[in-house]
């Protein structure tokens, strides 16, 4: 079948390796990056909602999988986990750099290898926790965003090359893209740039700061007053054509925009000047609280992350749940796109330059971020009836649940292999219990836990 050339193109707005896709002049590359930092650095909204984002990402736990369980893929995969916690920074550290893209839209990372010569080795290049002579990973460091100065494009219009404008030499590099790894929050267009998670939060933040601005200066003129400063009647300060005059009155007019109350105030002011503060006695027709309040809600919501507010309003239980529910999955999708990234580019490319030829590469995979909780888990062990004490690896899954250690395969045998012979023998001789009753085993046990699941059931029917 013969080769074609691409015919068409994706539409990316881009010229001379800089990228159109924004309407917003202050929104666009290199200019949007001193916006996005702060946003997340100065607004107490944006800033708490990716450090939640951030915490709940950092706490989940990567794993590598083999495909399947024959010994290349196997050995394989141990492999590039030994890379994972062999670099100079931990793998949490680099997933934390990584996701500066939920801030700027795209983070880029150049990889850099070293041979595994031993931890005897004093040269980043070379030292390591093995001696294998092996290639793996040293870092990943990332290429600041704030260092971007435009990119690099081919003739089929396929990415080339991140061009750094080094700020400490203020000479400019490429770096190719096959010598790093990009993620991007979303791939739309095949723009580098991504979208960052704060774009539908810009127009909320640009009122609520103006407003902030307007209320400190508000509140500062009600607590000290309006200044009102009247000269002498015999100074005729308006006249244009005295320059004595019109000096006299730009001192004033500078005074006056000048008093402050506070530790140090006063004023001398010469014979025939008077000054008065006026107290305001009006109150406000807008409520300048709640409109700062309602732009807090809609940056939070254009974040899928309200949750962080609940609690200065009203609120239920349900609703707290859906919503914790909806971050999740978000944040899930999110590691999930780290993840593709590691496994498209960055584990075949290790593969490669170390001669370790299998078809089908292991996978970097993260566990979910939520996990049921404790009484969801019962609810469904006691609705299938299931034996835990006969099955060592969904023990093993509920006691990572717990945060306890593993059963191993000898204590298993020793101790839950003979207490799931008699659980089962105690369950055959039983009569069925009624709907809505307590689990077998559960009757006799003086504490809640038959209550607790009589009350899940009626939650999840309704009551019924």
């Amino acid at each position: 079948m013969p080769i074609h050339n691409v015919i068409g193109a994706s539409g990316l707005r881009h010229y001379g390796g800089f990228i159109f896709e924004e309407f917003l002049p202050e929104l666009k590359w290199p200019q949007a990056g001193a916006i996005y930092q702060e946003m997340a650095d100065n607004d107490p909204v944006v800033g708490s909602i990716l450090f939640l984002a951030e915490m709940l990402i950092r706490g989940t736990i990567w794993e590598v999988e083999s495909v399947s369980q024959e010994v290349v893929d196997v050995e394989a995969a141990h492999f590039v986990e030994e890379c994972m916690h062999d670099m100079d920074d931990s793998w949490d550290s680099v997933v934390s750099e990584i996701l500066s893209m939920l801030t700027y839209g795209f983070s880029f990372h150049e990889i850099v290898y070293k041979v595994r010569r031993g931890p005897d080795e004093l040269s980043g290049r070379y030292h390591s926790k093995y001696t294998d002579g092996r290639i793996g990973w040293r870092k990943m460091p990332i290429r600041s965003q704030a260092t971007l100065y435009n990119w690099k494009f081919n003739k089929e219009n396929d990415l080339e090359a991140f061009v750094q404008h080094d700020l400490a030499t203020g000479t400019f590099v490429d770096i190719p893209i096959k010598r790093g790894v990009l993620f991007r929050t979303r791939v739309s267009r095949e723009n580098p740039e991504g979208k960052s998670m704060l774009r539908n939060a810009y127009r909320p933040f640009f009122f609520k700061k103006h407003f902030e601005e307007i209320e400190g200066i508000g509140i500062e003129r009600d607590l000290a007053g309006f200044p009102v400063l009247t000269a002498p009647e015999d100074m005729d300060l308006w006249n244009a054509d005295d320059e004595h005059m019109a000096r006299i009155k730009g001192q004033a007019e500078e005074l006056v925009a000048s008093i402050r109350r506070d530790s140090e105030e006063g004023l001398v002011l010469p014979n025939g000047w008077d000054l008065k503060l006026l107290a305001s006695g009006s109150s406000r027709q807008i409520n300048i609280g709640d409109t700062i309040a309602r732009y807090d809600d809609r940056i939070a919501i254009t974040m899928l992350a309200d949750i962080v507010l609940m609690g200065q309003k009203a609120g239920s239980y349900a609703l707290a749940d859906v919503k914790q529910s909806m971050l999740g999955a978000a944040l899930q999708s999110v590691l999930l796109n780290i993840s593709d990234v590691f496994n498209k580019h960055a584990v075949p490319q290790l593969l490669k330059i170390n001669n370790m030829l299998v078809a089908n590469p292991p996978i970097i995979k993260p566990r979910k971020i939520q996990s049921p909780s404790l009484r969801e888990v019962a609810l469904i062990l006691r609705s299938m009836g299931l034996n835990i004490a006969g099955d060592r690896e969904l023990q093993n899954h509920l006691r990572y649940l717990l945060d306890i250690p593993a059963v191993s395969e000898e204590t298993f045998k020793e101790v839950y292999n003979p207490q799931s012979t008699v659980e089962q023998n105690k369950l055959s001789s039983n009569q069925p219990k009624a709907s809505g009753t307590a689990a077998p085993g559960l009757t006799d046990i003086g504490d809640t836990t038959s209550n607790d699941l009589e009350q899940s059931d009626m939650a999840y029917t309704g009551g019924k």
